[in-house]
């Protein structure tokens, strides 16, 4: 694979690999835990009150985020714009389930196309309303993980069986990738890796569609340590996950979700003196707390000031926040790191040849 540092510069987000050199970049808070926060139905779900396209659907549709592009585009719509408000340069698509791999558990493959180019609308049209000159925001396409792995066997009793392939998820991450394009986003985000398999799927499903349409958008990629043994869950330290992953060339690379800040950054410490890339945190807002509105412990005063400890020292050059963050998180984070100077890093993926 060759990825942006081809001879072929951008042809979306072009700007980004500057920005990230003159202030760090902010990126949107969780998306799941906004949505909770308007207690859907599963008629809400289904759009019923609007449509009955999906009155006859099989089996619950409660709990499937992706499709409320479809079923509540107004409610996605404007969790967007409350990111954009708090500060954020970058959101992302809700798309982090939107492969047909993720969706067969709702009987929803089909639909997998049309959930991410109509998501990637929504997430552009967002962008669209709070650009500036001095500020342009950009729309990320969300890849998630799916929740199949292809390096880990699903039976104790079988080590060698599996329930994905990698051309079951490379086909997959390749629709999910031409409706995320089609939509209009400004750069590809594979995210909250857990298995560099799962990973690779995604990132080979993005050269060859780069490679077959001519177009060059950014990649950001961000695993996720599942412990404090600083392992993703597929067995690698960071460093060998870097080190796997590098030959990508990707925008930004860095850790998002499982851990709060404070047990991530020896992690985020670790990629800041390797990478020779943009670093990108987004943790959890702390560790799980049922009693709490958001699900978990952290208030924004206490997020921002672990986050802000990162920027301070030097280690990153993207944060934001993910599961339990929301708008006041992300306000908070944007407030605290706009006096701090982003790492310095060392190569500029859209001009330097691989």
């Amino acid at each position: 694979m060759q990825f942006n540092g081809l001879s072929q510069p951008y042809t979306r987000g072009q700007v980004l690999p500057e920005l990230l050199k003159q202030r760090i970049l902010i990126l949107d808070g969780a998306m799941g835990t906004m949505i909770q926060q308007y207690k859907l139905s599963e008629a809400d779900y289904r759009g019923l009150s609007g449509n009955s396209r999906f009155v006859d659907h099989p089996g619950d549709l409660k709990g499937n985020n992706e499709l409320l592009v479809l079923t509540q585009p107004q409610i996605i719509s404007k969790i967007h714009e409350q990111y954009l408000d708090a500060g954020a340069d970058i959101i992302e698509t809700n798309t982090f389930g939107a492969t047909s791999v993720a969706q067969e558990d709702y009987k929803m493959a089909g639909l997998a196309r049309e959930m991410n180019e109509v998501s990637a609308r929504l997430a552009r049209a967002a962008c669209e309303k709070y650009s500036t000159t001095d500020k342009p925001r950009f729309a990320a396409g969300a890849i998630g993980p799916t929740p199949k792995t292809a390096s880990i066997s699903p039976d104790v009793n079988d080590p060698g069986a599996r329930n994905v392939t990698f051309d079951a998820l490379r086909a997959s991450y390749r629709e999910q990738i031409e409706g995320l394009f089609a939509g209009g986003v400004d750069l590809f985000l594979v995210e909250t890796i857990f298995d560099t398999l799962n990973a690779k799927a995604a990132l080979f499903a993005l050269d060859e569609f780069f490679e077959e349409t001519g177009g060059r958008l950014p990649v950001m990629i961000s695993g996720t340590v599942t412990d404090a043994s600083g392992r993703i869950l597929s067995g690698q330290t960071v460093e060998a996950f870097w080190n796997s992953l590098r030959h990508i060339k990707p925008l930004t690379f860095g850790l998002n979700c499982a851990l709060g800040a404070a047990l991530m950054r020896p992690c985020i410490a670790e990629l800041s003196r390797i990478c020779d890339t943009a670093v990108s945190c987004y943790p959890n807002a702390g560790l799980p707390n049922s009693m709490s509105d958001t699900g978990f412990d952290e208030t924004p005063d206490i997020t921002s000031k672990l986050v802000d400890g990162f920027a301070k020292d030097g280690l990153v050059n993207l944060v934001g926040g993910c599961c339990g963050t929301t708008p006041d998180h992300i306000r908070a984070i944007a407030s605290a790191v706009a006096k701090r100077k982003p790492r310095a890093f060392c190569r500029d993926n859209a001009e330097v040849p691989a």
